[in-house]
């Protein structure tokens, strides 16, 4: 019951934030907030907030710029944030609709009709409501048929949505599986943080895996594929139902809560995560590769989650026992910055025309949880 991918789909917000732009805009809340608590700074009760800085942004971390699909309030001193008006439940709910965009493009990729596939799964970061699920919303503005699920494993969530629809695949559920992550990252991040403000963008992918009997001539064969999941604490985001059940728990408490971060929006322990995920996934491809006979020095390429670019180039030089030529390790976020699921497959998406029959390629996610995937394919045309 081989399952491939038969393409995939991009959706991308029109506007964009440079990394200029974003640090003035962060530098002029600094000085409003250092302004407004003058007293306290002098009396040591409070520390002053410090500037960002463009040029150091891009050196830790690659990023140059972001696509966002809320820009003016993010760069507002006064609010720091997107501002995505709420919609009416009898329209579609935003994250449905640019999921929508993204399957729609996978769809013509590959000439099929929505009718013809049998499930929708939304893998994605963060839901903007537990139900209806998202992905069932999804289902009726395609018009597919079947059944639709929600699922969520932070970043790794579009390695766990292939894997799962093969499954599904397998098992005789369906034939074609739209795999969609809409990732609305902006909104779980706080852009008063001077450590995490620049971190994430907003996008949404789509991947179509079939069963080979139905896939399009040319295709992707998925030939191996692992998940894993280690327990850390080291990312996390505590926003949830339960919080309504607890205001006593504002978020808000010490030097977190003087510089406006609460346990509610994205909360990173950096060091840690670079230390202890690079390690694990580098592990994790080199053992496959094993598994299933395979050179890592054989993979043309490796499209690797877009979270940080040293991150990509260490992991990149473990599996292979070298540096890695740019081209191997093809690098999106300088332009999308961390899209969490979506990285990897916009890589993909972006930077795979160029396979030959027979070539081998790595999608490889990673990210909080810890979760890690990854899905060896070979390219059939």
């Amino acid at each position: 019951m081989t399952a491939v991918i038969s393409s995939t789909g991009l959706w991308t917000p029109e506007q964009s934030i440079s990394n200029e732009e974003l640090v003035e805009g962060f530098n002029a809340y600094v000085d409003k907030w250092n302004t407004e608590n003058a007293v306290a700074i002098e009396a040591g009760e409070l520390e002053a907030l410090t500037y960002s800085n463009a040029a150091f942004i891009e050196k830790a971390s690659g990023i140059k710029s972001r696509f966002v699909i809320s820009k003016d309030p993010i760069l507002n001193p006064d609010i720091m944030a997107p501002r995505i008006p709420a919609r009416s439940n009898e329209d579609p709910s935003i994250l449905a609709e640019i999921a929508a965009h993204a399957a729609k493009q996978a769809l013509e990729a590959a000439g099929r009709k929505a009718e013809d596939v049998g499930a929708v799964i939304v893998a994605c970061s963060n839901l903007q409501r537990g139900y209806p699920a998202v992905a069932v919303e999804v289902q009726s503005i395609l018009g597919t048929s079947g059944f639709a699920f929600d699922m969520n494993v932070a970043c790794s969530s579009a390695t766990f949505g292939i894997e799962t629809a093969r499954g599904l695949i397998a098992g005789g559920q369906a034939k074609s599986v739209l795999v969609v992550n809409p990732e609305i990252c902006t909104a779980h991040l706080n852009f008063k943080d001077r450590d995490a403000h620049f971190i994430f963008g907003d996008v949404a992918t789509a991947i179509l895996v079939e069963h080979i009997d139905v896939a399009p001539k040319a295709h992707w064969e998925i030939i191996g594929s692992k998940l894993i999941t280690q327990f850390s604490n080291n990312i996390r985001n505590n926003f949830g139902f339960l919080n309504h059940t607890a205001p006593e728990d504002d978020g808000m408490q010490g030097e977190r809560g003087r510089k406006g971060l609460t346990d509610k929006l994205f909360v990173q322990n950096g060091r840690s995560v670079f230390k202890e995920v690079v390690p694990m996934v580098a592990k994790l491809i080199n053992e496959e590769c094993e598994t299933h006979g395979i050179d890592p020095n054989n993979l043309k390429r490796m499209w690797l989650h877009q979270a940080n670019l040293n991150m990509n180039v260490l992991i990149a030089k473990k599996v292979l026992g070298k540096d890695v030529e740019i081209e191997q390790a093809p690098v999106v976020l300088d332009e999308y910055a961390n899209t969490s699921s979506a990285g990897s497959i916009i890589a993909f998406h972006k930077y795979s025309d160029d396979f030959a029959e027979g070539e081998t390629g790595l999608i490889c996610s990673f990210g909080a949880g810890y979760s890690a995937g990854a899905i060896f394919v070979k390219r059939v045309a």
